[in-house]
């Protein structure tokens, strides 16, 4: 009997990647960047094409495809705000996908969302926190297996939650937003204030180990609001893990450390704080959660 293929597509600002496996094997993965900004439509053309390149290796029909997505998607299925590519704006993604993959079964979540899937699985916990830490802040919540708040009800927003009233302003139009302090970006803007100067992102790993003051003071609040954050979470529903990903975590491996220390301080009486440690897929947490929303949407 043939082993059904379920592809994992991971829709990003720069780049997609796509990830193919037969029973639990990986079978392909590629990757394409995408061409210069001009309309949704000339993307989604790219996009199809790459498809047809690898519907060609394959050589057989896909049974199921899950789609990473880190825009905002509404409950009708259009994309109602992706800072990256606001081209995509009001594009119908649900009816774009269908069309793209019309042998297939099809389902699309938040790439934090699937992020924090896929962290769940290769960790082996069923109640976890995932953040992601990068060029914005994605994050994802599972309990006892499944996603939460679910498919189908929004997508687990921890980015845009409110952790400085009166703070930064952040791209949603609200000041105070995780992300609006503590993304890479942020961190790096608020480093080059610090400074004095623009501060590039090697620049200030260095600078963050050699114990310079502008770099510690920059990387301390970032530090504080991601642990606040965390706090929040685990006060409400009370997870057993929390993982911190994504690409400007990962360059800087002391964020764990000092988010870990400022939930100590955070902690209250019979509360103890929730274990943080780094997160074991790096850049591929969305495209493996991505493969397994597929199994889910056609076993």
């Amino acid at each position: 009997m043939e082993r059904a293929h379920h592809l994992g597509v991971d829709i990003g600002g720069t780049k997609v990647a796509f990830r193919v496996e037969a029973g639990a094997e990986c079978v392909d993965e590629s990757a394409f960047r995408w061409g210069p900004r001009h309309t949704a439509d000339r993307d989604l053309a790219q996009l199809a094409h790459h498809v047809e390149q690898l519907r060609a290796r394959l050589g057989v029909p896909l049974r199921a495809v899950g789609v990473a997505m880190p825009g905002t998607v509404d409950p009708a299925g259009r994309v109602t705000a992706w800072p990256s590519r606001p081209e995509w704006n009001g594009l119908d993604l649900d009816a774009s996908l269908r069309a793209l993959f019309p042998e297939a079964a099809v389902a699309r979540a938040d790439d934090g969302d699937l992020g924090a899937l896929a962290e769940a699985r290769e960790s082996g916990c069923d109640d976890l926190l995932y953040l992601g830490v990068g060029t914005g802040i994605g994050g994802g919540l599972v309990l006892h297996g499944a996603l939460c708040p679910g498919l189908g009800r929004g997508s687990f927003e921890l980015g845009h939650v409110i952790v400085a009233m009166g703070g930064a302003r952040c791209v949603c139009g609200r000041r105070g937003c995780l992300q609006a302090i503590a993304s890479g970006p942020a961190t790096l803007g608020r480093a080059a204030v610090l400074r004095g100067e623009p501060v590039p992102f090697g620049e200030l790993r260095r600078a963050l180990r050699e114990g310079a003051p502008w770099a510690v003071t920059a990387v301390e609040e970032t530090s504080r609001a991601l642990a606040a954050a965390v706090s929040g979470v685990q006060e409400l529903v009370h997870p057993r893990l929390a993982l911190i990903g994504g690409g400007f975590a990962a360059g800087l491996p002391e964020l764990v450390g000092l988010v870990s220390g400022h939930l100590a301080e955070l902690a209250r009486p019979g509360q103890p704080p929730l274990p943080v440690e780094p997160a074991a897929l790096g850049g591929l947490s969305s495209l493996r959660g991505a493969v397994a929303l597929a199994r889910l949407a056609a076993p």
